[in-house]
């Protein structure tokens, strides 16, 4: 079983060798950079994210593929570059598990919760790399919900948080009334600081921000499909209807669920 899989990943390597291939290869696939690339790896991981929601493990099997595949082509590139090959990559994460689980591949006997231990190791290799910030590290390039999230997690880890849902709450209240309140050069602004709270709620409430607009979305996409079937089904346009006649559908599907 492990020369087959052996033989899978030198398959796919050669694969991507060849459609590289100066002389040979595809013409699309030659003209791709880093940059070029990286908006399809970031749409392949959403894909696998939207497989596992549906659990349809078929799918999550060929987006699997398609997000390895991104991998494959970013080190490719690299290695034609000079500076790194697929190799190199898996040796880099397999040192990186092996140092951050010494209580599995070391002789680490504290007591330390797992998720404790994790963000200590995590902290010390953000200090290695010239980190002075305890949000040092927080990848600009990921999607606004879940950064938030994420420097609000960090700042917690150093005091920097609300001790319980009930400030988040006030501070969302807060929001609110300065964003209705705010001039239309101040909108913007106003509008981020009651995302932002909103998000530092959501959070202190035990909830994933990006699942909870996830589900949220869904939900409304199934409601308001319902809705203009209502409608259709009583022979008449839903964008026709004035807003308390969309209203009264609306309704209608939310005590059918």
């Amino acid at each position: 079983m492990t020369q087959i899989r052996h033989q899978q990943i030198d398959r796919l390597l050669t694969i991507m060798a060849r459609l590289r291939d100066p002389q040979d290869g595809c013409e699309w696939d030659k003209e791709q950079t880093f940059a070029t690339i990286a908006p399809y790896t970031i749409e392949e991981a959403y894909e696998v994210a939207e497989a596992i929601a549906h659990d349809d493990l078929p799918s999550l099997r060929e987006e699997l593929g398609d997000l390895l595949l991104q991998v494959v082509f970013h080190a490719r590139m690299a290695e034609e570059l000079g500076h790194f090959a697929f190799g190199d990559v898996a040796a880099a994460i397999s040192d990186k598990l092996e140092a951050r689980h010494p209580h599995i591949f070391g002789d680490d006997a504290t007591g330390d919760a797992q998720t404790d231990r994790w963000e200590k190791l995590k902290a010390k290799e953000r200090a290695a790399k010239g980190a002075t910030s305890a949000i040092d590290g927080v990848a600009m390039s990921l999607p606004a919900l879940m950064r938030a999230e994420k420097l609000q997690k960090r700042a917690a880890r150093v005091g920097f948080d609300w001790p319980d849902p009930s400030g988040a709450a006030d501070k969302v209240r807060e929001e609110m009334q300065e964003l209705a309140e705010a001039s239309a050069a101040e909108r913007l602004e106003e509008a981020g600081d009651l995302l932002f709270a909103a998000v530092n709620l959501v959070r202190l409430n035990g909830i994933a921000p990006e699942d909870a607009l996830r589900a949220a979305n869904v939900k409304f996409e199934r409601r308001f499909r319902a809705m203009e079937a209502l409608s259709a089904e009583d022979n008449r346009d839903f964008a026709t209807l004035s807003l308390e006649e969309q209203e009264a559908y609306w309704q209608a599907v939310k005590r059918s669920e």
